[in-house]
């Protein structure tokens, strides 16, 4: 909705997105479609769809295999997806969860990309983490907190960041980057 997330942007397939979507458009040249945009609801409706038709031969549908399988098919639908104008395949797919780590809103797509990268390896699924390292007082100090507390909200639904991409008002001191490598175990660059 434009109340809650602001301004629409209007795909060239005619999807109704989040104005993220359009600024990945812009810095990164691409050209992407509705398909890319995976919202829970889309992802339920396929799901709803799929049991409808019989896919699911019968069984209960669940959140855990059916709703988080069908987050990483769809991730790994689109991935395949060429989106610079050539018939080729992209050689990175970038996957943004939005919201709040701890929101139950995005429990089923944390843990779709949890089973994700347990099926395809590390070694074909990085998980960055952005984080806010805000500055306080007049002394500006870096407060570390937050980050430390998301990144083990992460861990306890058995996701480790391998890489910490801090926002905050200054550049990180070096102090600070050795507190969040210690206390996130994500080692610094």
């Amino acid at each position: 909705s434009p109340y809650e997330h602001g301004e629409v942007f209007v795909l060239d397939d005619g999807g109704e997105v989040d104005l993220d979507l359009g600024n990945y458009e812009r810095f990164l040249g691409v050209r992407l479609t509705r398909e890319h945009n995976i919202t829970t609801g889309k992802v339920y409706q396929h799901v709803i769809n799929s049991e409808r038709r019989g896919d699911y031969l019968g069984k209960t549908v669940q959140v855990i295999p059916h709703v988080t399988r069908c987050v990483q098919d769809w991730i790994e639908r689109v991935a395949q997806r060429p989106v610079d104008g050539s018939d080729l395949p992209p050689d990175v797919c970038l996957v943004e969860v939005g919201g709040t780590v701890g929101d139950i809103e995005s429990l089923v797509f944390l843990e779709g990309l949890r089973q994700l990268r347990s099926r395809v390896g590390a070694e074909n699924l990085m998980f960055f983490h952005v984080s806010l390292v805000p500055v306080l007082g007049a002394v500006g100090e870096q407060k570390t907190k937050p980050t430390q507390h998301s990144v083990k909200e992460l861990r306890s639904v058995g996701i480790t960041p391998d890489a910490l991409i801090c926002r905050s008002g200054q550049p990180l001191e070096h102090s600070t980057k050795e507190k969040l490598a210690l206390f996130t175990q994500v080692p610094t660059a």
